[in-house]
């Protein structure tokens, strides 16, 4: 599916308020995967956001070392999303940061192949001096899923998952959680510099007919 953020990015992160529907097309992103509270100062995913803001930003300003990629043109770098799950259950236990396992991502344009990805990696290794052997470039196809847009702090996120689970089954629909469909989040707001009640996060979960 082309990449093309006036027609998609309504659709994919700016959902209402209230539960929905919505089938995800397959999407390319930068990956990096790990262990772990996330809220650890200094930690495994704070470590991993720095990873991938290095080389998506390498991809956007790549135009300005010179470098031309087929098809490219100019783009807002997407927000940072994330895979969740913790291992023996399909709930998020958020009294147990540590035991999440997460996939850190953010989204690439089309036009980024694997050939252009790999010469991003060594570009941002090369200038900002970090080992990138961690990073993938990670195709994900998500499918048929229920999503929602939730408002407040990331602690407050089951009501709102109970309400996407509440309609999904009015919806003729059941959980469809595995390895690859996961609870699925989207940062549409930086914790850092809005208040926990002010925060908005996308929340996307798999769902199937029953």
């Amino acid at each position: 599916m082309p990449f093309d953020y006036k027609k998609e990015y309504k659709a994919f992160y700016l959902p209402p308020k209230t539960p929905q529907l919505i089938t995800v097309p397959e999407m390319r992103f930068l990956a990096v995967r790990g262990r772990g509270d996330p809220n650890v100062p200094g930690g495994d995913y704070q470590k991993a956001l720095e990873m991938l803001y290095a080389v998506a930003y390498t991809v956007k300003m790549s135009p300005r070392a010179g470098h031309d990629m087929e098809g490219f043109f100019d783009y807002v770098v997407p927000p940072l999303e994330g895979l969740w799950r913790q291992d023996g259950t399909e709930d998020m236990d958020f009294s147990h940061k540590e035991r999440f396992s997460w996939i850190s991502m953010i989204r690439l344009p089309e036009f980024v192949t694997e050939d252009e990805y790999r010469w991003a990696l060594n570009e941002a290794e090369k200038k900002k001096k970090l080992d990138l052997s961690r990073m993938e470039y990670f195709t994900y196809a998500e499918g048929e899923c229920v999503q929602c847009m939730h408002l407040g702090p990331y602690d407050a996120e089951p009501a709102t998952v109970a309400a996407m689970e509440a309609f999904a089954r009015e919806a003729g629909c059941v959980p469809d959680f595995s390895d690859r469909r996961l609870h699925h989040e989207i940062y549409l707001s930086d914790p850092r510099h809005s208040a926990p009640e002010k925060c908005k996060t996308v929340i996307r979960h798999p769902v199937r007919r029953a």
